[in-house]
């Protein structure tokens, strides 16, 4: 199978390259210092829970047009970068060729879709967290390689039957969904938590996890999550004991993404996530004070400023 990686940093380089040892024929697209040592010398990625590899994907760019059509393009961009992103991968469709998002949030799918046109953008969610930790090296730092993804209108397809058993071949769990809207909630509520908590900390999960009252802003962040999908009507059975075991099995270094890149002093997805969640408890009429104080905290360093 051809399957493009849009934006082969970290999750979408340790996907790529797992995808790529199978044996799959892997474009990977990326930019700058991380694209000239993959061209060089292939991607490398570590693993603490899997083992780490090398690969050498079939091609290497940051022109999508150089790839041509494939048979799947799985997006793994920043929030920020979408509507970029989307309307760059154009040139890797096919009739067919669904156009995964992997991105944190809610509404990837339906700012891809105008840009995409009917039936390309297909909706979903990475659960695994990984890293750039120097170029061309990727680094995995939590998590199955577990990622979810359905149909927007439902049920079944063909071309996401047959990447669902190209995805499993590779070691890729996948959380193949006829309902992938509930799919993408879960991780939006235990995004919320963990993103939120750990940022306006500055701390890593175990420091949450041991401190009463970060503990609480944890849990306090997901419930606002989870009164937001039950008045869209929503139902995620048992969300929140899974948010609560999600921390109970958290590695103490644990890092989310949001805190990296606040570390870092690159951009934020904080106007999507915390950001997302008051503007979303506005228009449905649901309190989120927790919410709020992440974003309002954070979201003066979303330009990349630290």
């Amino acid at each position: 199978m051809r399957i493009a990686i849009m934006g082969a940093g970290g999750v979408g380089g340790n996907l790529g390259a797992r995808l790529a040892a199978a044996g799959e024929e892997v474009a990977l697209i990326a930019r700058g210092r991380h694209l000239d040592a993959i061209r060089a010398d292939g991607l490398t990625v570590l693993s603490r829970f899997s083992g780490d590899l090398s690969v050498r994907p079939a091609i290497a760019t940051d022109d999508p047009a150089e790839v041509g059509p494939v048979d799947v393009v799985l997006l793994t961009v920043k929030l920020y970068d979408l509507e970029t992103a989307t309307t760059a991968l154009r040139p890797m469709l096919g009739r067919e060729t669904p156009a995964i998002s992997l991105l944190n949030g809610v509404d990837a799918v339906e700012r891809m879709a105008p840009i995409l046109g009917d039936g390309h953008a297909v909706p979903g969610v990475a659960y695994t967290t990984a890293t750039i930790e120097a170029p061309g090296v990727v680094r995995h730092v939590s998590g199955p390689h577990l990622i979810g993804f359905g149909e927007a209108a439902g049920g079944r397809s063909p071309r996401l039957d047959a990447f669902d058993a190209v995805a499993r071949a590779a070691g890729i769990e996948t959380d193949y969904s006829d309902a992938v809207e509930t799919v993408i909630w879960r991780k939006f509520v235990l995004l919320l938590a963990v993103a939120g908590a750990c940022a306006l900390a500055r701390e890593p999960m175990g420091a949450v996890k041991q401190d009463a009252e970060l503990a609480r802003l944890y849990m306090a962040l997901a419930k606002e999550g989870a009164a937001l999908a039950a008045a869209k009507g929503l139902a995620l059975p048992d969300v929140l004991s899974d948010v609560e075991a999600y921390a109970a099995a958290a590695a103490d270094d644990l890092k989310p993404s949001l805190l990296t890149d606040l570390e870092r002093g690159h951009r934020l997805e904080v106007d999507w996530l915390a950001g997302t969640a008051v503007r979303l408890g506005r228009e449905l009429g649901v309190a989120t004070p927790v919410n709020q104080a992440v974003w309002a905290a954070l979201r003066r360093f979303a330009d990349g400023s630290s």
